[in-house]
């Protein structure tokens, strides 16, 4: 069997919809379990209610009501008959606006109960989409994910109980997936062992997809949304980015940390782990390219793969002459950090200074005045960060020249090779970001001169 999880980009409206459906009609035989996140939009209309409502704003519940409109209005052009969803739809709508009622009434705004007010996109979503495939005749159990998905009770960021996930899914899944029918069910939502409801946190759904993927023992996960996989940048950056065919998980996810979009940084770990094949496709183009991430695969070295960028952030240098020759110097340095919770990327390091990047959030004041006396600190702002990935790259000759030589006139603040052998970060001013990004791409992408005439030739010389 395999798990399909369809974003809120691939449930927008009914065209969507209807490849969504046909994605699955066209898997029946592998016995697909289907995780949705809620349709496009819903989850940040759902969130910027709640946040109207505790502060009583008039148009608090007419926000939170548009999403089911929508939903209804979908349901009408999509299905035969949609009286039984639009009743449903319209019974999950009042949960919400009770709910909204008393975040007014209270002025308070729970973390539990933001979690109980956006999970009923999800809801909705699942609700519409079984009735499309019991349409087409297909036999679909719709599986409430708070009977399987238990966590903890962080509420808006809780974290998976997998042992238990694993027990449940075996009860409520797999035992229909082996009479050959197919489960839907949300993803992003959970719920406590009391019964409450909780979400992952953003790019949950995608966790929830894995999860579930690695539970059942799948033989793929497949991962639907509007891009025809992981790309070799961000094409709103660099127009000429192209599919990756395959990527190795560690590939993926130093991509995922360093600010690709497509993919969550931690979310598809519970299926690597399992050995399972994660791929990621275009609903519209389910014929075109796509990326595999396959944990059984050996992946060569072969240079930059894919670059991703990440900022506004921060670069420190911290000086001091006490740090020459000082055992344990960086110990105390960085203690100070913990100790404010501060974050650190990227490290660079010399004789007597060391440069790091932290978030734009960072509470630099507290960290100067705890760091008196150990080092003077110097701070760069609106910076940001470019990473080339790929297996291999700290043993590929000339990368970082390359890599120079094409930024010029760009000067790179920080120049680090990651602690692994497959991420060289360059640290830029954010306003250079997106032509640092391009610069990189026509460098370490573009085909060599003369490439285009070789395969006339080579083309003309078999015909």
């Amino acid at each position: 069997m395999i798990v399909m999880k369809f974003g809120g980009s691939s449930l927008a409206d009914v065209e969507r919809l209807r490849a969504a459906v046909a994605l699955v009609l066209a898997a029946k035989g592998r016995t697909p379990c289907i995780v949705l996140s809620a349709m496009a939009n819903t989850t940040d209309a759902l969130l910027a209610a709640a946040g109207a409502a505790e502060q009583n704003e008039a148009d608090a519940l007419n926000r939170a009501a548009a999403p089911f409109r929508h939903a209804r209005e979908v349901a009408a052009a999509a299905l035969s008959d949609s009286q039984a969803v639009q009743a449903l739809v319209a019974k999950l709508e009042e949960e919400v606006l009770v709910l909204l009622r008393g975040v007014a009434l209270l002025r308070e705004l729970t973390a539990r109960t933001s979690d109980a007010i956006v999970a009923h996109g999800e809801r909705v979503a699942t609700a519409l989409f079984t009735a499309m495939l019991q349409d087409h005749g297909l036999d679909v159990t719709e599986l409430d994910a708070r009977e399987v998905v238990r966590t903890d009770d962080r509420f808006g960021r809780a974290r998976p109980d997998f042992p238990t996930i694993c027990e449940l899914a075996d009860r409520r899944i797999n035992r229909s997936t082996r009479a050959g029918r197919i489960v839907v069910t949300q993803g992003y939502v959970g719920a406590t062992a009391q019964g409450f409801t909780t979400t992952l946190g953003r790019g949950g759904s995608d966790w929830s997809a894995a999860l579930l993927a690695a539970a059942l023992g799948a033989e793929e996960l497949q991962i639907w949304t509007d891009v025809e996989g992981v790309l070799s940048a961000d094409p709103r950056t660099v127009a000429a980015a192209r599919p990756v065919p395959v990527l190795s998980a560690a590939e993926a996810a130093e991509l995922a940390a360093f600010g690709a979009r497509v993919l969550h940084p931690a979310t598809i770990q519970p299926a690597i782990e399992a050995g399972i094949a994660v791929t990621v496709r275009h609903t519209l183009k389910p014929h075109g390219q796509f990326t595999t991430i396959d944990p059984r695969r050996r992946h060569d070295r072969r240079g930059v793969a894919a670059l991703a960028h990440r900022g506004p952030v921060i670069v420190l240098t911290m000086t001091s002459t006490r740090m020459l020759a000082s055992a344990g110097y960086l110990a105390r340095l960085f203690e100070v950090f913990g100790r404010l919770d501060i974050c650190v990327d990227l490290v660079v390091t010399a004789e007597v200074s060391v440069a790091c990047t932290v978030e734009p959030d960072a509470p630099l004041e507290q960290l100067v005045r705890a760091l008196e006396g150990l080092a003077r600190v110097e701070i760069a702002r609106d910076c940001a960060i470019v990473a080339a990935v790929g297996e291999g790259l700290q043993q590929t000759p000339g990368t970082v020249e390359r890599a120079c030589r094409a930024l010029h006139p760009i000067t790179p603040q920080l120049v680090g090779m990651g602690g692994n052998a497959r991420n060289m970060s360059l640290v830029v001013k954010q306003s250079e970001v997106d032509e640092a990004m391009r610069r990189l791409h026509a460098e370490f992408f573009s085909p060599p001169a003369g490439a285009a005439n070789s395969d006339q030739i080579a083309e003309g010389a078999t015909s």
